[in-house]
């Protein structure tokens, strides 16, 4: 079993259509990805369904978290995951907008990274976010977050009551 020492969690999500298919598929196209590019999924949470932050009338996203094998360091993981999402067609553009694809470094183990060159680990934003929050506890119910220390468990619970993230059927 991986301690939080040596866990790698990435974030995915999805709320377009891309040239693998509708935001679930392209999920498991970018996990089919990863793995080619020799970074295999340990574990994988179910498929959440998540309204979009800010909730700005664009598609929900479809959302999961994944801990992964790998022996690249962070900024070359980072490489990995940019390179995937380009080859499923995301094309980076204003904050918050609709994506075909968005891959996550949310944490590298225990690797504290302040920026500011990439990536920031842990993911400065993961501890605020139901979407990451709820599909990682399904993943490393144990799981505490490397600079606060607070459990999975304690972050889901001091969630804003606005934030929406619901297992897919």
């Amino acid at each position: 079993m991986a301690t939080d020492d040596d866990l790698v969690l990435i974030g995915l999500g999805a709320n377009l259509r891309s040239s693998a298919g509708p935001p679930r598929r392209t999920l498991e196209a970018a996990l089919e990805r990863l793995a080619l590019a020799g970074v295999p999924t340990i574990r994988r949470s179910r498929f959440w369904r998540t309204r979009p932050l800010p909730d700005d009338g664009q598609p929900w996203y479809v959302n999961a978290v994944a801990s992964v094998a790998t022996v690249l360091a962070p900024p070359d993981l980072l490489a990995v995951l940019l390179e995937i999402e380009a080859g499923l067609g995301r094309v980076r553009g204003a904050p918050n907008a609709p994506r075909v694809l968005d891959l996550d470094l949310l944490a590298h183990g225990r690797i504290l990274r302040p920026g500011p060159e990439p990536p920031i680990l842990p993911h400065p934003r993961m501890d605020a976010r139901a979407f990451v929050l709820r599909p990682l506890a399904e993943v490393a119910p144990g799981w505490h977050h490397p600079d606060s220390g607070k459990p999975v468990a304690e972050l889901i619970g001091a969630l804003p009551p606005d934030q929406s993230a619901e297992p897919e059927m």
